[in-house]
Formats: C-alpha cells, sequence, structure tokens
C-alpha cells in the first residue's frame, strides 16, 4: 500500500498487489497443474479444483482427501491465468494458492514454470486472517487494521494485537466518495467495487 498525505490530520492509502472487489465470478481452471513443487494427486479431474483440500503449508503443497487428518484448507474458488488478469477471490479468502505446470512445452521466461491459475483458499479450522480485523488475506475490507510499515507505505495486522505489529489505523465504513466518510476520518483506503473508498480512523 502506498501513503499520501491529502492534508492536516489526513492521509490516502492506495492498495496495491491483490487486494480487489469479492464477488467477480470467472471461469473455473481446466485440467491438472502443480502448485509450487506439488505434483497432481486422484482427488479430482481438476488439480485443488473447488471444494478440493490441500495439505499444511510449505513449497510442496499437495491435494489431500477432505477428511484426512493432513488437510488444512479448502479451495473456494479456481481460476486460470494469473491473479492480475483474472477474477478476485472472495472475501471469506484467507490466502491465495498459485498453480503452475512444471517442464511445460511452452515457457515464456524461461524459468521452467508457466502459470496455470490460482486457487483461493479457506482454512478449515481458525484463524482465519482474511475475515474482517484478521490482518491479513487478499483484501482489505471494513473492519480491518493497518499499521504504518515504513514512511509512505501501511500494512494489515490484527486488530486484536496478536500480530507482530500493533494496529495503528481501522476502517470503519466505505464510501462511494471521500465527502461521505466522517469528518473523524484519520485515513483514507482505496478498496475496489461500489463503495472504493475505506474511512480509517486512529485507534
Amino acid at each position: 500500500m502506498r501513503l499520501r498525505r491529502l492534508g492536516v490530520g489526513v492521509v490516502c492509502v492506495l492498495v496495491i498487489g491483490c487486494q480487489q472487489s469479492p464477488g467477480r465470478d470467472g471461469p473455473e481452471a481446466k485440467g491438472s497443474g502443480e502448485a509450487g513443487s506439488g505434483t497432481p494427486s486422484a482427488y479430482g479431474a481438476v488439480f485443488l479444483g473447488p471444494g478440493d483440500c490441500s495439505g499444511r503449508g510449505g513449497s510442496d503443497v499437495r491435494e489431500v482427501s477432505c477428511t484426512s487428518e493432513k488437510a488444512s484448507a479448502r479451495v473456494i474458488v479456481r481460476y486460470e491465468g494469473r491473479q492480475a488478469d483474472g477474477p478476485a477471490c472472495p472475501a471469506a479468502t484467507d490466502f491465495v494458492l498459485h498453480i503452475s505446470e512444471r517442464r511445460p512445452s511452452v515457457d515464456e521466461d524461461g524459468d521452467g514454470v508457466v502459470p496455470r491459475g490460482y486457487a483461493c483458499m479457506r482454512n478449515l479450522e481458525a484463524p482465519h486472517p482474511g475475515d474482517p480485523g484478521g490482518g491479513g488475506g487478499p483484501h482489505t475490507v471494513v473492519g480491518d487494521c493497518v499499521f504504518t510499515s515504513r514512511k509512505g507505505q501501511v500494512k494489515e495486522t490484527a486488530c486484536d494485537g496478536s500480530g507482530e505489529r500493533r494496529p495503528e489505523f481501522e476502517v470503519g465504513s466505505a464510501v462511494q466518495k471521500r465527502a461521505q466518510c466522517p469528518t473523524s476520518t484519520d485515513l483514507y483506503v482505496q478498496l475496489e467495487g461500489e463503495r472504493p473508498v475505506g474511512c480509517a480512523r486512529r485507534m
């Protein structure tokens, strides 16, 4: 996020990266691929398709049965192509898995990997960093908190103080225009969707 001061006591946050508006639909991915250095499994026709589950972390992400003790997260939805060019993940997304194919027949940059798509994941158990105030996820939403990471930049952190950094601002509402924010607003957060302005107050 980039920070820009607009006047006395008022600053503006430009949300960058994968923070986009929820609710946009797109085609589900077809075929199979790999997440990191993982390999396709026999649990479905599509590797990590909607409703499938992945194991716990690491660079070797594998699809596992959702009833397995190794299962840690479920696919909410999966899209083809690059995340920057595709639909946004739902608001409930805790993290995003980028799925790629190793040793493809066509390699655009010679690194041996071609992006195949991305899966929007939800942890099977708490914590859920994608929830409002959770301190993570691909979206900044009402109820989230941020801190100043360095001059001109802010990042999300857990509102309850359980994160590595203490929260400084909380997004209290989302409106269509800055003029609709309360007069007590200390920070404007640029969101996506029908209400693209987040009104945040210092905590």
